[in-house]
């Protein structure tokens, strides 16, 4: 029995959910199909007029994987459930990369990214992975940028022995957040309210919007942003083949085009994903490899709803379990991402 058939979805639950989420004013975006097929299973279609794989353990001929990071970075499969764009599934794409360097026919990877960053952990576990697969394989690893591939996109593509980018991409970003923090202690106390918060210590509330943040709360903040940026810049560095020095001229946070990112040594060149496949046959003496695209199964919104909701440890009902999501994703967490969506 697969996990869809072990969830029950009773009517009545379903319309106190969808109620519960028109009450809080969430909007979900529509989403779009893929330009490409996808496929079911772990591994997707041949781009160069092949048949579905359902199974990786079914490509028994010499290619090149081509590992999908789209969207925000983070552990969810879906990113962050309140947040757009969706489609980013990091168990399965840690799954895929394994599966690729346990298949003695794969002869490179090619990390195709569409992405504004994500969470600190995730996107450097995934990084960690990109250079497991270097080290254990020895096989060529390219980074494709699409549309975006900023702050944590980036990150993660330094791991690649080279970097393509299309013309129109919006890439460096190269920094950390934690987000806004919002004070509306002034707007409590306009009209009476107050509130009262028990903890351990005068730090364990620190960034609580209803009192203003304190000199030594904003300290302990910036120190945990400064050490996740040094871990970037250094990234970068190792990466690129720059000093350190050089690498913070250019990492403000601000965002580069694709020409503004070669000039300046973030990228190796500016093309079509066709061109960096290309370049990694000829490079690689690769010529007679497949391409094959990697996208994880597809789900609805409401099978990613109501997975979330089953997998929820927490007690009470259907729709509490839905409030207690929401309010996760009102968190600040550590995060190389950039807040200019594309």
């Amino acid at each position: 029995m697969d996990k869809k058939s072990k969830m029950k979805k009773p009517l009545i639950i379903l319309g106190s959910i969808l109620g519960g989420l028109i009450a809080v004013g969430l909007i979900f975006g529509a989403m779009g199909s893929d330009p490409i097929n996808r496929a079911t299973g772990l591994f997707g279609f041949d781009t160069s007029g092949g048949s579905q794989q359902t199974d990786y353990s079914y490509v028994s001929e010499d290619h090149i994987a081509v590992i999908h990071v789209d969207g925000i970075i983070g552990a969810d499969t879906s990113g962050s459930f309140l947040s757009e764009p969706l489609g980013y599934d990091h168990q399965f794409t840690m799954d895929s990369i394994d599966e690729a360097i346990e298949n003695e026919d794969n002869k490179g990877l090619i990390i195709f990214v569409d992405s504004p960053g994500g969470s600190v952990y995730e996107t450097d576990e995934l990084y960690l992975k990109i250079k497991e697969y270097k080290k254990k394989t020895e096989r060529p690893v390219y980074a494709y940028m699409g549309s975006m591939a900023a702050s944590g996109g980036y990150y993660l593509s330094a791991a690649a022995d080279k970097i393509f980018a299309s013309r129109n991409c919006w890439t460096g970003s190269i920094g950390v957040t934690v987000g806004t923090f919002y004070d509306i202690s002034g707007l409590l106390q306009k009209y009476g309210i107050r509130t009262v918060t028990i903890d351990s210590g005068s730090n364990k509330s620190m960034g609580s919007m209803t009192k203003p943040m304190s000199s030594e709360e904003k300290e302990i903040w910036q120190r945990l942003v400064d050490e996740a940026y040094e871990q970037f810049v250094d990234i970068v560095a190792d990466g690129r083949g720059m000093s350190t020095g050089n690498v913070k001229k250019l990492a403000d946070g601000r965002i580069y085009s694709a020409s503004q990112a070669k000039s300046n040594g973030l990228i190796d060149e500016i093309g079509t994903f066709d061109a960096a496949a290309n370049d990694m046959k000829k490079q690689n003496d690769l010529g007679t490899c497949e391409i094959y695209e990697v996208y994880p199964p597809e789900e609805s919104l409401i099978d990613q709803l109501f997975m979330k909701i089953s997998a929820s440890k927490e007690s009470g009902s259907d729709l509490e379990k839905l409030l207690g999501i929401i309010n996760e994703n009102g968190n600040y967490p550590v995060a190389y991402i950039c807040e200019k969506l594309k």
